[in-house]
Protein backbone atom coordinates (compact mmCIF):
# COMPACT_ATOMS: atom_id res chain seq x y z
CA UNK A 1 0.00 0.00 0.00
CA UNK A 2 1.34 3.34 -0.64
CA UNK A 3 1.93 5.89 1.60
CA UNK A 4 -1.24 8.43 1.91
CA UNK A 5 1.03 11.32 2.65
CA UNK A 6 3.50 11.16 -0.17
CA UNK A 7 3.20 13.44 -2.75
CA UNK A 8 1.38 11.90 -5.69
CA UNK A 9 1.35 13.62 -9.82
CA UNK A 10 -2.58 12.81 -9.69
CA UNK A 11 -5.78 14.34 -8.77
CA UNK A 12 -8.55 12.72 -6.63
CA UNK A 13 -12.36 13.60 -8.15
CA UNK A 14 -14.69 13.95 -4.78
CA UNK A 15 -18.24 12.89 -5.76
CA UNK A 16 -21.02 13.74 -3.27
CA UNK A 17 -20.49 11.96 0.23
CA UNK A 18 -16.58 10.97 -0.71
CA UNK A 19 -13.73 12.22 0.94
CA UNK A 20 -9.74 12.03 0.30
CA UNK A 21 -7.21 12.15 2.88
CA UNK A 22 -3.41 13.10 1.48
CA UNK A 23 -1.14 15.16 0.02
CA UNK A 24 -2.39 15.34 -3.43
CA UNK A 25 -4.52 17.72 -5.22
CA UNK A 26 -8.03 16.92 -4.59
CA UNK A 27 -11.03 18.51 -6.78
CA UNK A 28 -14.92 18.66 -5.76
CA UNK A 29 -17.45 20.27 -8.66
CA UNK A 30 -21.15 21.01 -8.67
CA UNK A 31 -21.52 22.20 -5.60
CA UNK A 32 -25.08 24.13 -4.56
CA UNK A 33 -26.26 23.68 -1.46
CA UNK A 34 -23.36 20.99 -0.66
CA UNK A 35 -20.16 22.14 0.68
CA UNK A 36 -16.51 21.56 -0.06
CA UNK A 37 -14.68 21.47 3.01
CA UNK A 38 -10.69 20.94 3.42
CA UNK A 39 -8.91 20.53 6.92
CA UNK A 40 -5.47 21.17 6.55
CA UNK A 41 -2.53 20.42 8.44
CA UNK A 42 0.39 22.33 8.08
CA UNK A 43 3.41 20.99 10.20
CA UNK A 44 3.05 17.61 7.94
CA UNK A 45 1.53 19.45 5.03
CA UNK A 46 -1.21 16.79 4.77
CA UNK A 47 -4.81 17.54 4.27
CA UNK A 48 -8.35 16.14 3.91
CA UNK A 49 -11.20 17.00 1.25
CA UNK A 50 -14.50 16.23 2.07
CA UNK A 51 -18.15 16.74 -0.29
CA UNK A 52 -20.84 17.12 2.39
CA UNK A 53 -24.82 16.85 1.01
CA UNK A 54 -26.89 17.25 4.27
CA UNK A 55 -26.14 18.97 7.83
CA UNK A 56 -27.52 15.54 9.82
CA UNK A 57 -26.69 12.34 9.76
CA UNK A 58 -29.82 11.02 11.94
CA UNK A 59 -28.04 8.09 12.93
CA UNK A 60 -27.19 6.60 9.23
CA UNK A 61 -23.91 5.10 8.77
CA UNK A 62 -24.10 4.28 5.30
CA UNK A 63 -21.67 7.32 3.69
CA UNK A 64 -20.30 9.28 6.86
CA UNK A 65 -18.52 11.45 3.85
CA UNK A 66 -22.54 13.04 2.92
CA UNK A 67 -23.49 14.51 6.66
CA UNK A 68 -21.33 16.90 8.42
CA UNK A 69 -22.38 15.13 11.65
CA UNK A 70 -20.30 12.58 10.47
CA UNK A 71 -17.78 13.83 7.83
CA UNK A 72 -15.80 15.61 10.08
CA UNK A 73 -15.22 13.22 12.74
CA UNK A 74 -14.60 10.65 10.01
CA UNK A 75 -11.47 13.27 8.55
CA UNK A 76 -10.17 14.23 11.95
CA UNK A 77 -9.90 10.45 12.54
CA UNK A 78 -7.91 9.98 9.27
CA UNK A 79 -5.90 13.17 10.10
CA UNK A 80 -4.79 11.97 13.46
CA UNK A 81 -4.03 8.43 12.08
CA UNK A 82 -1.41 10.50 10.36
CA UNK A 83 0.15 11.97 13.44
CA UNK A 84 -2.13 15.52 13.00
CA UNK A 85 -2.94 17.10 16.04
CA UNK A 86 -6.10 19.30 16.26
CA UNK A 87 -4.49 22.32 17.12
CA UNK A 88 -2.48 21.86 13.87
CA UNK A 89 -5.58 21.92 11.32
CA UNK A 90 -7.16 24.57 9.66
CA UNK A 91 -10.47 24.17 7.51
CA UNK A 92 -11.40 25.86 4.87
CA UNK A 93 -15.10 25.62 3.30
CA UNK A 94 -17.12 26.70 0.21
CA UNK A 95 -20.53 26.48 -1.33
CA UNK A 96 -23.83 26.59 0.89
CA UNK A 97 -25.85 27.94 -2.20
CA UNK A 98 -29.21 28.69 -1.81
CA UNK A 99 -30.28 26.87 -4.85
CA UNK A 100 -34.23 26.30 -3.82
CA UNK A 101 -35.07 29.33 -2.58
CA UNK A 102 -38.79 29.62 -3.80
CA UNK A 103 -39.54 26.77 -1.27
CA UNK A 104 -38.98 29.48 1.77
CA UNK A 105 -36.25 29.85 4.25
CA UNK A 106 -37.08 26.39 6.32
CA UNK A 107 -35.36 24.51 3.42
CA UNK A 108 -32.13 26.47 2.81
CA UNK A 109 -29.91 23.22 2.78
CA UNK A 110 -27.26 25.19 2.18
CA UNK A 111 -27.64 27.33 5.58
CA UNK A 112 -28.10 24.56 7.39
CA UNK A 113 -25.39 22.81 6.35
CA UNK A 114 -22.61 25.88 6.33
CA UNK A 115 -24.01 26.25 10.05
CA UNK A 116 -23.54 22.10 11.18
CA UNK A 117 -20.14 22.36 9.71
CA UNK A 118 -19.38 25.46 12.05
CA UNK A 119 -20.62 24.35 14.78
CA UNK A 120 -18.35 21.07 14.42
CA UNK A 121 -14.97 22.80 13.54
CA UNK A 122 -16.27 24.78 16.89
CA UNK A 123 -16.48 22.13 19.20
CA UNK A 124 -13.28 19.89 17.77
CA UNK A 125 -11.60 23.24 18.17
CA UNK A 126 -10.59 23.80 14.46
CA UNK A 127 -9.76 26.96 13.05
CA UNK A 128 -12.24 28.43 10.11
CA UNK A 129 -9.71 30.21 8.16
CA UNK A 130 -11.74 30.83 4.87
CA UNK A 131 -15.26 30.05 3.29
CA UNK A 132 -16.85 30.89 -0.02
CA UNK A 133 -20.57 30.26 1.01
CA UNK A 134 -23.75 31.51 0.12
CA UNK A 135 -25.21 33.00 -2.68
CA UNK A 136 -27.51 31.38 -5.47
CA UNK A 137 -24.41 30.00 -7.48
CA UNK A 138 -23.01 26.66 -7.45
CA UNK A 139 -18.81 26.30 -6.99
CA UNK A 140 -16.01 23.35 -7.76
CA UNK A 141 -13.10 23.73 -5.46
CA UNK A 142 -9.39 22.61 -6.09
CA UNK A 143 -7.51 21.32 -2.56
CA UNK A 144 -3.70 21.18 -3.03
CA UNK A 145 -2.30 20.22 -0.29
CA UNK A 146 1.22 20.33 -1.83
CA UNK A 147 1.09 23.92 -2.23
CA UNK A 148 0.38 25.04 1.38
CA UNK A 149 -2.92 23.93 1.70
CA UNK A 150 -4.03 26.45 -1.61
CA UNK A 151 -8.08 26.42 -1.84
CA UNK A 152 -9.27 27.48 -5.30
CA UNK A 153 -12.60 28.10 -5.53
CA UNK A 154 -14.28 28.40 -9.14
CA UNK A 155 -18.14 29.71 -9.08
CA UNK A 156 -20.67 28.76 -12.16
CA UNK A 157 -20.31 32.75 -13.57
CA UNK A 158 -16.42 32.09 -14.31
CA UNK A 159 -15.41 33.49 -11.40
CA UNK A 160 -12.18 32.23 -9.63
CA UNK A 161 -11.38 32.87 -5.96
CA UNK A 162 -8.54 31.33 -3.99
CA UNK A 163 -9.09 31.45 0.08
Amino acid sequence: MSDPTAVNAQMAMIGIGEYRVGSFQMVTIGLGSCIGLTLYDDRLRVGAMVHIMLPDSAGRKDRPGKYADTAIPLLLQELGALGCKNRNIVAKMAGGASMFEYFGANLNIGERNAEKVREFLLREHIKLVAEDIGGKVGRSVTFMPAQEGKVSVRRADGTIRDI
